[in-house]
């Protein structure tokens, strides 16, 4: 027992002597090492104590030691680290980012904000900050601010994929109420001998639990008039996961739906993925049962976009595929958008169309273009062009050509 003491004591006394011999850059290379390799935060945080013994004011070994005590939870040692480099005037960009972000973890929401907002006085250029920033804004449910912090970093960088991605969210959030009135015009070259026009009116709620958007929308079609009525909503359920749950009902259900329903799981997934999963249903003198799914991802200024309905039945499988690329100018209302697919969706006005489930056999290919832009940051305004190729017969094809134009106010 005795021998077994001796040589652990004796081992100890080794590396203790070999850790004094190290340089203070062989230490924290050690602590880097362990934490990210080995996964072991008490021996980084070790090594980091020890690279410090050897040169105190060593600016990258602090920060990665309160970055070691905030991501073993321990909030006091790590607040500690970091406020006494906040005495000592520290304009490490670094240091402002790990700082800001321990005080954002842990919903100290004003520390965090005055942390950052001084982080930016000494790095004004810091994109990380600005994207810090916005989110604690957000959190505080100051969404006008958190947007004008977006925008000055998207005038700085408009290719910031994060900026992109939370601009578009927030955006969401930023005003309490919208309204929304929007005019679609189609033209037919071989099916219908009139064009068709649909009005829309729209008016958004933004809640605590979510948005909640009300329509009612009119169209002329067939020589004939019809009013349909929408309820959407999209409930938070997490940071990560929220719904989109939908309603409509016309009374007449001969140009619009008698009535459709619709629900989808919607994930904002890591590295600026995001997914959606539902079905959507409509009923004219038959049930049509839609099931969709969906993946979408931020780059750059960019957003993209797959999308897929697939109605079944007893005999087979219809299919449709919808790729859209969304290209952001500036803010999250203004972008150029392009679209290009094969089948028909539930979502578009020619929807409006269909009328039984054969329909959706048909094929049809199209290809769209759309551009909206924001005036003073509460109007704002949409244009967009579709063309059509369908199949209205088997075997008998035609050209429709949709213009569709927008216009929402926020306040």
């Amino acid at each position: 027992m005795k021998k077994h003491l001796i040589f652990l004591l004796l081992v100890l006394f080794s590396l203790n002597v070999y850790s004094q011999e190290l340089t203070a850059d062989e230490l924290f290379e050690k602590a880097r090492n362990a934490a990210f390799e080995q996964k072991d935060y008490p021996a980084a945080i070790d090594f980091a104590i020890k690279a410090l013994e050897r040169s105190p004011d060593y600016t990258d070994i602090s920060v990665f030691l309160g970055r070691l005590y905030t991501w073993s939870d321990n909030v006091i040692k790590a607040r500690t680290v970091f406020s006494e480099m906040y005495l000592k005037n520290v304009q490490d960009e670094d240091f402002f980012i790990a700082y800001t972000s321990l005080e954002y973890w842990n919903d100290d929401y004003t520390t965090a904000l005055k942390i950052v907002e001084n982080g930016l006085v000494s790095n004004p250029t810091s994109e990380a900050l600005w994207i810090l920033k916005a989110k604690i804004l957000s959190a505080m449910e100051n969404y006008k601010e958190a947007q004008n912090t977006l925008n000055t970093l998207l005038k700085q960088n408009p290719k910031n994929t994060e900026a992109t991605e939370l601009a578009v969210k927030i955006n969401e959030l930023s005003a309490k109420n919208a309204f929304g009135v929007s005019y679609n015009y189609s033209h037919f070259d071989e099916q219908f001998a009139d064009d068709w026009h649909i009005v829309t009116m729209s008016y958004k709620r933004v809640t605590s639990l979510g948005s909640v958007i009300f329509k009612t929308n009119y169209a002329n079609k067939f020589r004939d008039n019809e009013t349909q009525f929408e309820v959407e909503a999209y409930p938070k359920l997490s940071d990560m996961f929220y719904l989109y749950v939908g309603a409509g009902y016309s009374n007449e259900g001969s140009i619009f739906p008698k009535y459709r329903t619709g629900a989808s799981l919607n994930a904002n997934l890591p590295k600026s993925f995001e997914a959606e999963i539902g079905y959507r249903q409509l009923h004219f003198s038959d049930d049509i049962w839609m099931y969709t799914a969906a993946v979408g991802k931020y780059y750059s200024n960019f957003w993209f976009n797959l999308r897929t309905y697939i109605t079944p039945d007893s005999e087979n499988i219809s299919h449709s595929y919808t790729g859209t690329v969304r290209y952001y100018t500036k803010g999250a209302q203004d972008y150029y958008a392009f679209q290009i697919g094969t089948g028909i969706s539930p979502e578009e006005s020619i929807n409006n169309l269909l009328n039984s489930t054969e329909t959706f056999k048909l094929k049809t290919y199209k290809v769209g273009a759309e551009y909206n832009f924001s005036v003073k940051r509460k109007n704002f305004f949409s244009i967009s062009a579709t063309y059509f190729n369908q199949e209205y017969r088997p075997g008998e094809k035609g050209n429709q050509y949709d213009i569709s134009l927008g216009y929402s106010r926020k306040f």
